[in-house]
């Protein structure tokens, strides 16, 4: 199987780590740094600005530049926020946590000179995007992409394909990727083929692409039919969520129970601290109603202030999990 993927520029920060996933390429416009994007701006990259009110062009030879801002839909395109760092002659840069950023999308971004030259790329990247800021058309926008996943030897998703030893290159790609063809390269071991991911909570799809052809899981026995008339793998990441209830303590006997464990009245019993009670176990992405049965009787969690309507009458606390 082949997914086909819309590059509009090719800028991909895939929320990852130089310690864990080296950044080959030099991408114009950032590079990463352990949890932290770099915005990185040189003018010797640039010919030409345009003016934000006029649309005249100017030679960016001609232009004294002040200040170099980073414009794009993460802040509202605006001129006079994310100001950048000189650090040369010809270099500004700036540094924003990952924490910055919502991930799952791509965000549209450019560079504006003195709050109010957007700076053109040369002829050569002619093939990155275009957008629409105010209801005008702005070109040669950077695409930044964010994905729920990136390699990291402690991660919580270990692929594995047995076997392959004279494959040249194997790839892992999936619904936590966007089902790029080359973002996770795969690690050559004794057996076959293996690379552990940190991937968000949640159910996503993957495959194997062995020098380029796609092919599912053989050990995974969990799999869902794809528009090929083939089978995607499928993986459930979840996270191990700690449920306490504070006070109670002259409780008998607590138990935990949700949607998650279809509203069992006897299966999840909480163990006593000197808090009150607790109860740790993995719980997959997205949202989670639940609630305490305290010797017999349900009880919201008094320290969750999120409650939601089940639809049958009954209020319950929420959990989310992402």
């Amino acid at each position: 199987m082949k997914k086909l993927i819309a590059h509009i520029a090719i800028l991909v920060f895939a929320f990852i780590s130089l310690n864990t996933y080296a950044q080959k390429d030099s991408l114009k416009g950032y590079r990463i740094e352990g949890d932290s994007i770099v915005f990185s701006f040189n003018k010797n990259d640039y010919q030409k600005a345009t003016h934000d009110f006029g649309g005249n062009k100017r030679d960016f030879d001609d232009l004294e530049i002040e200040n170099v801002v980073v414009s794009g839909e993460f802040n509202n395109w605006s001129k006079n926020k994310w100001y950048m760092t000189k650090v040369d002659e010809d270099r500004y840069e700036l540094r924003k946590s990952i924490h910055d950023f919502t991930d799952e999308f791509s965000w549209e971004f450019k560079f504006v000179i003195n709050n109010s030259y957007w700076a053109e790329p040369s002829k050569r990247d002619s093939n990155i995007a275009k957008a629409i800021k105010d209801g005008q058309r702005l070109h040669g926008i950077y695409n930044l992409k964010m994905y729920v996943a990136h390699p990291d030897e402690k991660g919580n998703a270990h692929f594995k394909l047995k076997g392959f030893k004279d494959a040249k290159k194997v790839i892992v790609a999936g619904s936590f990727n966007k089902w790029n063809e080359n973002l996770f390269k795969m690690n050559k071991v004794d057996d076959g083929w293996e690379l552990t991911l940190k991937i968000k909570p949640g159910v996503y799809e993957y495959r194997f692409i062995v020098d380029g052809h796609w092919m599912e899981d053989p050990d995974n026995i969990h799999k869902v039919k794809n528009e090929y008339r083939e089978y995607n793998s499928l993986i459930d990441i979840k996270e191990y969520t700690a449920f306490k209830l504070r006070g109670f303590t002259d409780a008998k006997k607590v138990v935990l129970t949700g949607s998650f464990n279809n509203w069992n009245e006897h299966e999840l019993v909480m163990e006593k601290k000197d808090y009150g009670w607790k109860y740790v176990l993995p719980l997959s992405g997205g949202k989670h109603h639940y609630k305490f049965i305290v010797d017999g009787k349900w009880v919201l969690d008094p320290n969750n202030a999120v409650k939601e309507y089940d639809g049958n009458g009954h209020v319950n606390s929420v959990c989310m999990i992402k």
